[in-house]
């Protein structure tokens, strides 16, 4: 079998799975499953996918992972990020994320940056706002561009969150990063042989990081592995129950 025919298969029977997990039955007034959404601002529009758990329940507070994806997910379908790195995990480990997880989507030729930022924290917010989250255990993790992006919205808005996982990142300017970063918890993941980004530049940032002072701060450099660290990184329960025992 080619690995054209492979990788139609695949994202075909992960579309096959999303689709079916987006008609889950609602639990009382409330659907379950992965639920479109979209937010507006500026001109912009920002089309996201909110995994709410199957046992959801409006009388107690969740909390909520915010996903960036990478520049392979770009577009406007809406869905096409649910099918690399976290939502993967969703859809075959549901029952390991008690909670909901916000995948905003990117359009063609943006990065996660400027406005396009601040439309994926707004659909953050709505999803707080409408899912009762938690504003203490309120996560941000992202992969590649992703990881670039989880770099830049921690460091300017480090009040808002009680960890981050960026993975297969990178920084333009560690040095402007690093203070902001004194006393989050962290954990860092990267690829030693990463083709695409270099490993060298989230080595440098965990240093400055810990130099700052934070007693906080993971790194995992997995030995000969590529770009795609985010499979292992996301496929570790030990990783997500270390999120998830992160309070603000």
């Amino acid at each position: 079998m080619n690995r054209h025919i492979k990788y139609s298969l695949t994202v075909g029977l992960a579309l096959t799975v999303l689709l079916i997990s987006l008609t889950l039955p609602a639990v009382g007034d409330v659907e379950t499953g992965f639920i479109n959404g979209v937010v507006q601002a500026n001109g912009k529009t920002m089309p996201y996918v909110v995994y709410v758990p199957r046992n959801y329940t409006p009388e107690k507070q969740w909390p909520v992972i915010l996903f960036l994806h990478g520049a392979g997910e770009v577009g406007t379908d809406g869905f096409r990020q649910v099918l690399v790195g976290i939502g993967q995990q969703l859809m075959v480990n549901p029952k390991r994320f008690p909670c909901l997880v916000v995948m905003p989507q990117l359009p063609s030729g943006a990065a996660w940056s400027g406005s396009w930022n601040d439309l994926a924290l707004q659909a953050l917010e709505a999803v707080v706002e409408k899912y009762g989250g938690d504003r203490n255990r309120l996560y941000l993790t992202g992969l590649s561009l992703g990881g670039n992006g989880t770099w830049t919205i921690v460091s300017k808005h480090p009040e808002l969150f009680a960890a981050a996982m960026p993975i297969a990142g990178w920084v333009d300017n560690p040095v402007t990063v690093a203070p902001a970063l004194q006393s989050l918890p962290l954990w860092v993941f990267h690829g030693s042989a990463d083709p695409i980004v270099s490993p060298v530049s989230d080595r440098n940032l965990v240093k400055l990081i810990t130099a700052e002072g934070n007693p906080n701060i993971q790194y995992t450099e997995y030995p000969g592995a590529g770009h795609n660290v985010w499979d292992m990184a996301y496929g570790n329960n030990k990783v997500i129950v270390w999120l998830l025992a992160q309070h603000r």
